[in-house]
């Protein structure tokens, strides 16, 4: 009986096991969790659409009618005119809502200015428009 208790060449092998098995099971669950977090991002920033269907040149202002046309909420974060940053109002749009954005900034009459819109996800319109006589 006594052999048997002080027998240990069985012990070192199954502990080896247990713990590469540990080790093994952590890796996985870190690796999933990190493919669960980048592909829930990917697929909120392929969602996001808007489209810019109006633009009013006011007094002071230049006024852009935007329509979320995408799968997500979006949030305007910057708005460039002649790749300036501009002061605006901050919009944000439900999935199939629209909405006014202002931007002040004093525009030249019979003149073409590039505005690009930016979004909190990074997602960018711009195109160029030209302001009334």
């Amino acid at each position: 009986m006594r052999r048997l208790l002080w027998d240990r060449r069985g012990i070192t092998p199954v502990l080896s096991n247990v713990l590469l098995m540990a080790i093994a099971v952590a890796g996985m669950s870190i690796a999933i969790t990190a493919t669960y977090v980048i592909t829930n991002n990917l697929r909120e920033t392929m969602g996001e659409r808007f489209t810019v269907e109006d633009v009013w040149f006011k007094t002071g202002e230049i006024a852009l009618y935007l329509r979320n046309t995408g799968k997500t909420l979006t949030k305007v974060a910057a708005v460039y005119v002649n790749y300036t940053a501009q002061s605006f109002t901050s919009l944000e749009l439900d999935v199939e809502s629209h909405g006014w954005l202002n931007v002040t900034y004093s525009w030249d009459s019979d003149s073409v200015y590039h505005i690009k819109v930016v979004t909190s996800r990074g997602t960018q319109v711009a195109d160029y428009y030209r302001s009334p006589d």
